[in-house]
């Protein structure tokens, strides 16, 4: 049955305890490939994260790689690590790699495998730096401390997207029975000479590269702000106060609570730093004490970024995704043109966002002349957008999801939390050099370019079926196959249906962003200009709702654009979700 004894004993209790249910949840289904990838719950059983489910996936991603790359053994794959594990079940993301390192290596094909923990994007940057055909790394990001996960990158550097995703499931239920001992043989990647240690020279590289992204080195070294950062019990830390370095900072003050790893995140209630200012409360405190006026947060790997900002006197501001994507946006912008002042130059250069994130860079676009597109929500999406692009010389300076996922320049073909808190930190030197702050800049942008209000939550819905149930009846809101007519009483103009390919903006009515029937996902544009999405979370059991007001630049009555979202926004909710019916339970902000 296995080989872990945590897990056998786990399944052991459960059986003398009788608990039937629990062991049909944990034995009768599989974990799906989901968001490039695996995600669940440690702990015993096939639809759980352990040794064996993550033998059978490497098992079946062999297979899988063995039919797209004969070289495969040469080339290899990278494999890295978060520092979450689960003393009862013995999970820890170190293990887990190891495991996948031996499947690898019973098949004598050479693995980079990192000696210790590393930054998300590591992995896919080693993937690219190394030719290697593939990458896994074994994290479950932001997710709660039970979660673990299974991620995998292309030889692209991108996560994998579809039709990969099946071909690989379809691989691991081909062969379930691990293939030999030396599979659940952690220590093998110890005396195998097919293994490498990637962690000195990519980290090296990867602080070298990352220099490119600096651009006013000579401010930073007298820069007087000072800067905290949480890395939220991850592996931010290290890295981060590397990255400072190489920009010419001091330091940033790290958060002692939250600098060293703890897989029980026991500081915060839940390790995502999305969740603003509730999650940030030390980092505040601390900065408030040693009178820093900015805050960073990376989520636990490091793929992440929340920015927070202390305005004298008037508390803090705590930034969305879309408003610092806004400043980012900005910023390289600004930085790209200084250095390349021909306008002939922006005819190759590309900003990128998903589609329910906000339309702040198309806004850019439209008024300074790059290329601007969006993709399917989901950094996979992105990443592998960039790389087509790359493949015609187009050069993507900028790219975000509204989840606080930013990627300035295009080193790493995934959101990159190590970068871009240091690019925040030159970006707010700089502007503390001409007496402006972030938020004030930010004010500077929408009066520019346009004000854009967005609002972005969820509820927690734990039944799929009711899922199904609430998007079949927007589907059919005014009788069969009918879509709402308005929302918040404001007409509705255009309906998008990604989940089923329909767009009524379109004269064929067919979408043009590629059809996801694995997700929910609708979006209705409204008559005043707010555009507003329903969509379901790959990761986790969410409903999620965004809403944005683009207003035309001029427009600047800010009140009267956030009071008519809001209406727009309860009316989203309310009325096509009903919460209370559905026994949804609303984000606890």
């Amino acid at each position: 049955l296995t080989a872990n004894r945590w897990t056998r004993a786990q399944l052991d209790s459960l059986i003398a305890a009788g608990h039937l249910d629990e062991l049909r949840s944990r034995l009768c289904s599989r974990m799906s490939f989901g968001t490039a990838g695996l995600r669940a719950p440690m702990g015993a059983g096939f639809n759980r994260i352990n040794d064996l489910t993550v033998i059978q996936s490497t098992q079946g991603l062999y297979s899988h790689l063995c039919r797209y790359f004969p070289d495969l053994s040469s080339r290899g794959l990278v494999v890295g690590f978060d520092t979450r594990g689960q003393e009862e079940s013995g999970c820890s993301s170190e293990r887990l790699a190891k495991l996948t390192a031996a499947v690898m290596l019973s098949r004598e094909v050479s693995v980079h495998l990192f000696s210790s923990f590393v930054p998300t994007p590591y992995v896919p940057y080693a993937v690219k730096k190394l030719g290697a055909a593939a990458g896994v790394m074994i994290t479950a990001s932001h997710n709660p401390k039970e979660d673990n996960g299974y991620k995998v990158y292309w030889s692209n550097g991108a996560q994998i997207a579809s039709p990969h995703d099946k071909e690989i499931l379809r691989s691991i239920e081909e062969e379930l029975e691990p293939w030999s001992a030396s599979c659940w043989d952690e220590d093998l990647v110890d005396h195998s000479s097919l293994r490498t240690d990637p962690l000195t020279q990519i980290n090296s590289c990867y602080m070298d590269e990352l220099a490119s992204l600096c651009f006013h080195r000579e401010l930073n070294s007298s820069c007087p702000l000072k800067f905290v950062h949480s890395s939220f019990h991850g592996v931010g830390h290290v890295f981060i106060q590397q990255a400072f370095q190489v920009f010419g900072f001091a330091p940033p003050i790290p958060v002692p609570e939250q600098k060293d790893p703890d897989p029980n995140f026991s500081s915060v209630r839940c390790p995502n730093p999305e969740e603003g200012e509730s999650v940030l409360k030390l980092s505040l405190l601390l900065a408030e004490k040693e009178n820093a006026r900015i805050v960073l947060a990376t989520d636990p790997d490091a793929d992440r970024l929340a920015v927070a900002e202390n305005s004298d006197g008037c508390g803090w501001k705590v930034f969305t995704g879309n408003e610092l994507a806004a400043l980012l946006g900005w910023w390289m912008f600004f930085n790209w043109k200084e250095s390349h002042p021909d306008p002939a130059d922006t005819q190759n250069v590309h900003m990128l966002a998903t589609t329910v994130s906000s339309k702040i860079l198309q806004a850019f676009a439209r008024i300074e002349g790059f290329h601007f597109e969006e993709t399917l929500p989901g950094f996979k999406w992105i990443g592998n957008k960039i790389h087509e692009l790359s493949k015609t010389g187009q050069r993507v300076i900028f790219a975000f999801e509204e989840s606080i996922g930013f990627l300035c320049g295009s080193m790493v073909p995934e959101k990159d939390g190590v970068s871009s808190a240091v690019v925040v930190a030159e970006m707010a030197a700089y502007l503390h050099n001409k007496n402006l702050m972030l938020n004030q800049q930010l004010d500077n942008i929408y009066q520019t370019y346009g004000y854009h209000v967005s609002k972005t939550s969820y509820v927690i819905c734990n039944d799929p079926p009711t899922i199904q149930k609430i998007f079949s009846r927007i589907r059919n809101f005014d009788g069969d196959g009918s879509y709402p007519k308005t929302c918040g009483g404001i007409q509705i103009v255009h309906v998008r249906d990604v989940t089923t390919g329909y767009d009524s903006s379109r004269p064929d009515l067919r979408s043009v962003l590629p059809v996801s029937r694995s997700s929910q996902m609708i979006t209705f544009t409204l008559q005043n200009g707010v555009v507003a999405t329903l969509r379901t979370s790959g990761t986790e059991p969410k409903i999620k709702y965004y809403t944005e007001f683009c207003a035309a630049p001029g427009k600047s009555e800010v009140c009267r654009l956030e009071e008519e979202l809001q209406k727009v926004t309860a009316a989203l909710l309310d009325k096509f979700l009903e919460p209370e019916k559905n026994n949804l339970i609303r984000r606890l902000v």
